[in-house]
């Protein structure tokens, strides 16, 4: 049976996994990226960001176990982690539903819950279905900007192939950054050219909000002509949103969906905290 007393979880959505299937005490280290429950940064000891990992640094809290996204670096590190004693196993999904759950089943496998995760992987299934129910009422889907950063006049978007635009689409929202993959650069003249109606901002801390008109987010955006002459701009519609809850895609993500479904669609889809 696979030693699971002293885990190294790199991830966030790992980590939630973990948590969720009664493992928490076992988790020993946690990358930065390891912010819920919320208590467990201050509990837990990093191993600083998920693709900068030092092999040294993860190796000397003794690990018995090290769990790590498929985001996990660099290469070179993963390689040497690899190689040493400790086991060292990706968890590796899509970003969609059935990926979640996959996850979750993956996990559970590795640590020897697996009853714990058929209950969990249910629960996430019939929580995005629920979701799926909500985004029915959805006729005219919302115009949507997604924003990893806004920062120096610079903003970087959220493109095809990301966690946003998959996340974008099951709030029921049209990312209109679809001409190119991954997060990238975005000025000012582009942002004006999409005309989003929407503009979502990670926000670092949990919770979310509206943007204040003077809070620092806005001055940001206001920062930039182009983005802030969008429809989403010039409307005061920018939105922070907790970027773990967001685009991690761990067990909390059909909580996200229905969240930012509702910030969007008000009047279609009632506030619901899932779990």
């Amino acid at each position: 049976m696979r030693d699971t007393s002293r885990i190294v979880s790199v991830g966030g959505d790992v980590t939630e996994i973990l948590y969720e299937l009664g493992l928490g005490d076992s988790v020993v280290a946690i990358d930065t990226t390891s912010v819920f429950p919320p208590q467990i940064p201050s509990e837990k000891k990093s191993v600083g960001y998920m693709r900068a990992l030092a092999s040294e640094g993860v190796l000397a809290v003794r690990p018995t176990l090290i769990l790590a996204t498929d985001k996990s670096g660099p290469p070179e590190v993963v390689a040497a982690l690899k190689a040493s004693s400790t086991p060292f196993i990706t968890i590796d999904a899509p970003d969609t539903p059935e990926g979640v759950a996959e996850k979750v089943s993956q996990v559970a496998a590795i640590v020897g819950k697996e009853d714990a995760g058929k209950t969990l992987a249910q629960r996430v299934r019939t929580e995005f279905e629920a979701a799926a129910e909500a985004r029915k009422k959805i006729a005219k889907p919302i115009k949507a900007l997604f924003l990893l950063s806004v920062q120096s006049g610079r903003a970087m978007a959220g493109g095809r192939n990301t966690a946003a635009d998959a996340m974008l689409a099951l709030a029921g929202a049209e990312n209109v950054a679809t001409s190119f993959d991954g997060y990238k650069p975005l000025s000012g003249e582009a942002a004006l050219a999409l005309a989003p109606d929407a503009i979502i901002v990670m926000k670092a801390a949990a919770g979310h909000r509206t943007a204040e008109a003077s809070g620092p987010i806005a001055t940001e955006i206001a920062a930039i002509p182009g983005l802030a002459n969008t429809p989403a701009g010039k409307d005061g519609r920018i939105i922070e949103f907790d970027g773990s809850l967001m685009l991690q895609f761990g067990p909390r993500a059909p909580q996200a969906a229905h969240e930012l479904m509702h910030i969007l669609y008000p009047d279609l889809v009632p506030a619901r905290r899932i779990n």
